[in-house]
């Protein structure tokens, strides 16, 4: 089943510049029981960027353009907060700084553009401890200073959504982290209210929000109509997403939100899929209606099940969130490539390149072309334009030769992001060379280049201005600048004669 995507045979114009292609190719890297990083709690922090660097440094060998990084795992910070303790998976003991001291979101941020990957920052919405935490919750932790809206269910702490503090705290955090770092995306997994819990069932437990629901009954007034508790979950939990989106486009309009909800919509939808969880009524998610607003800039179903897993087949649910994208918004589902490790052993190599070919399927090749040095977007039809991986500790292990495989196979050049026509603003970006140097306009995020050999030009590179510079001092290159909003100026060429 697997097909490689096809470049379109078109005049590249006088410079004979290959196209680039376009496809989101992102992985997860979860820090939550350091999954994927750190190693280890409490590690020396040189330690902890030297592993950072491999990791970002395999995502670029695999023509990977995006990472997205988990910041938040349950109300702490894997960076300095006014608002959240430090991380318990970052230092060893959660409220305690690295020593000595460091940023690592806004180190990756920086060693992620510097190898032409957009990072985006990944919180835990609702999540206030996890079974992994191995230490106390900190005297700064929300569930020590608003114990109030922290809740014990099963082997969980949450803090309860229908809680105004709760999603205003929850906001601030995000949005903190929007206005303070260079981010190109933030995303919002899964978690908004808990998955059953084994404990919580056997005692026939629904999730203690007594004292919200409550209160949200008295604002209604005697006689008022209202919401069912369900109905009112939801709510709270749409009222944020819309806020968030919001605010984000308030603060930075380049930066993109997305969520990566549970795959399947609700049992039976699509007709004959089955799903042991109904996100709709025990996660309180109404995912479709966030599409169906736009109320997120990439939409990233966890679609976690083989292609030919009859009642949850990956092709059926993949097509049916396309047919549900109302606002063409970006279509990148979210793929559990770890099925790969040993210990699981139930997914081959090629499930994961099938798995690609399949969203590939769903939309006509794209790439950008130019003529006479001018670029011309083709933009995809509605349709899946890439993928995210789960996790990315399968990429360092290389389980069962899928870095390999990647790289001879579907990833074997490098994709652009897809641009985001409807969050762009200004005109497009531009570059120039001048004296010898690199002169790209405000708001450029990276700088792609080719370098011209005897009978053309070779693969695109993606970097910053500095990587690009010091590929123009070794060779004649033409170099392109790629805005926030994935816009691309025409090309110029530089270097050496």
């Amino acid at each position: 089943m697997f097909v490689q995507l096809a470049l379109a045979l078109l005049d590249p114009g006088p410079l004979g510049l290959p196209p680039i292609e376009r496809e989101f190719r992102a992985a997860w890297v979860a820090t939550v029981d350091n999954i994927d990083w750190p190693d280890r709690r409490g590690e020396a922090p040189e330690i902890e960027r030297r592993e950072l660097i491999h990791i970002l440094d395999t995502a670029h060998k695999l023509h990977l353009n995006a990472i997205v990084f988990q910041v938040r795992p349950s109300a702490d910070a894997l960076y300095p907060s006014g608002y959240e303790p430090w991380s318990e998976y970052l230092t060893g003991k959660q409220g305690q700084p690295p020593k000595p001291f460091w940023d690592p979101l806004a180190f990756a941020i920086a060693e992620a553009h510097k190898r032409g990957l957009e990072l985006h920052a990944w919180f835990n919405p609702y999540r206030a401890m996890s079974p992994a935490q191995k230490g106390p919750n900190s005297d700064t932790h929300i569930s020590k200073t608003h114990p109030e809206v922290v809740k014990q269910y099963g082997k969980l702490l949450w803090m309860d959504p229908g809680e105004p503090l709760v999603r205003e705290h929850t906001l601030n955090v995000m949005l903190d982290v929007v206005r303070r770092y260079d981010v190109d995306g933030i995303h919002m997994d899964d978690y908004f209210y808990p998955y059953r819990d084994d404990a919580a069932d056997k005692a026939h437990a629904d999730f203690p929000d007594d004292r919200s629901w409550q209160k949200y009954l008295a604002s209604r007034g005697s006689g008022g109509r209202g919401l069912s508790r369900s109905s009112w979950r939801r709510q709270n939990v749409n009222d944020f997403v819309e806020r968030l989106y919001h605010g984000i486009k308030n603060l930075k309009p380049w930066v993109k939100f997305g969520i990566s909800p549970f795959g399947i919509y609700r049992p039976g939808i699509p007709e004959g899929t089955t799903a042991g969880v109904d996100q709709y009524e025990e996660l309180f998610a109404d995912a479709r209606l966030w599409l169906n607003n736009g109320w997120c800039d990439y939409f990233t179903p966890q679609l976690y099940w083989p292609i030919a897993q009859k009642l949850q087949a990956y092709g059926t649910l993949l097509n049916w969130w396309v047919s549900e994208n109302k606002r063409d918004r970006h279509i990148w589902p979210g793929n559990f490539t770890s099925r790969l490790e040993p210990g699981i052993k139930n997914w081959d190599v090629e499930e994961v390149l099938n798995q690609i070919s399949v969203t590939r399927e769903t939309h006509k090749v794209f790439e950008t072309q130019f003529h006479a040095g001018e670029p011309v977007d083709n933009r995809p039809e509605t349709g899946a334009t890439g993928n995210v991986h789960f996790s990315f500790r399968v990429f360092m292990r290389d389980a069962k030769k899928i870095d390999e495989a990647l790289m001879v196979g579907p990833y074997n050049r490098l994709a652009l992001v897809p641009a985001s026509p409807w969050l762009e603003r200004g005109s497009g970006p531009a570059l120039k060379a001048e004296h010898g140097e690199l002169v790209p306009t405000e708001g450029t995020r990276f700088l792609a280049w080719t370098s011209k050999v005897s009978d053309g030009w070779t693969p695109w590179e993606v970097g910053d201005s500095t990587t690009a510079a010091a590929a123009a001092r070794r060779d004649r290159i033409a170099v392109v600048a790629i805005d926030r909003f994935g816009r691309v100026s025409r090309a110029v060429e530089i270097g050496p004669q």
